[in-house]
């Protein structure tokens, strides 16, 4: 688990002005914290460590430090609110964690093998990755900076799903506890179309459109 450490103030200026003016002076970000038997409270960031700290993957999916005017509280980001199209951060939500209960978040899928995969290098096949981030559940004790698949003996015409991942200790996939009509993919690997193919396909469209 990484460890982020996040400098802050309480913000006492509130509302839509406020937090205008502070993105305007262009040192600090506006945020809230809140969960746990705490009142919600709004926060401001030091801008240049914080825009540092969310370039890095495994920010998102760890349990960070925020030091709050000299007092420090377990967090994890909940939500990042960005300018529609300027790089900037407009606000950002973080919830407070407890040692002893498990949290609920989103950690990415990394995949690793791909040069050596049998299914890709000896038998053509084209890797498809249907999703990017698994929604795991743990203590934050055990919360992993993302969830590995090794795809070198993945065969082509092979697709794994979350019950194929290989977890660390602690860690249970929030999709599994609903059955296991929730397993889903999450990756294959599949013989390429070839433009005859493509084609094929597209007559056999629009040969049926034709036909009604």
């Amino acid at each position: 688990m990484s460890d982020f450490t996040l400098n802050a103030s309480v913000r006492n200026d509130l509302g839509k002005g406020a937090s205008r003016r502070l993105r305007r002076a262009n040192l600090e970000v506006p945020a809230i914290v809140y969960g746990g038997d705490k009142a919600p409270q709004p926060i401001s960031l030091e801008k240049a460590p914080f825009y540092k700290a969310i370039e890095d993957e495994s920010f998102f999916s760890s349990v960070l430090n925020l030091v709050i005017d000299g007092k420090k509280e377990q967090v994890v980001v909940r939500d990042l609110q960005r300018h529609p199209y300027k790089p900037l951060v407009t606000h950002a939500d973080f919830m407070r964690v407890d040692a002893t209960h498990a949290i609920t978040i989103n950690v990415p899928l990394h995949v690793v093998g791909e040069e050596k995969s049998k299914g890709i290098k000896d038998q053509g096949g084209e890797l498809h990755i249907l999703s990017n981030e698994i929604q795991i559940s743990c203590l934050p004790k055990d919360l992993p900076d993302f969830l590995e698949v090794d795809i070198t003996n993945v065969e082509l015409g092979t697709t794994l799903h979350l019950s194929d991942l290989k977890l660390p200790a602690g860690v249970t996939l929030v999709e599994l506890t609903h059955g296991a009509d929730h397993d889903n993919a999450v990756l294959s690997i599949t013989k390429p179309k070839t433009r005859g193919e493509a084609a094929e396909g597209e007559e056999g469209e629009e040969g049926e459109g034709s036909a009604e």
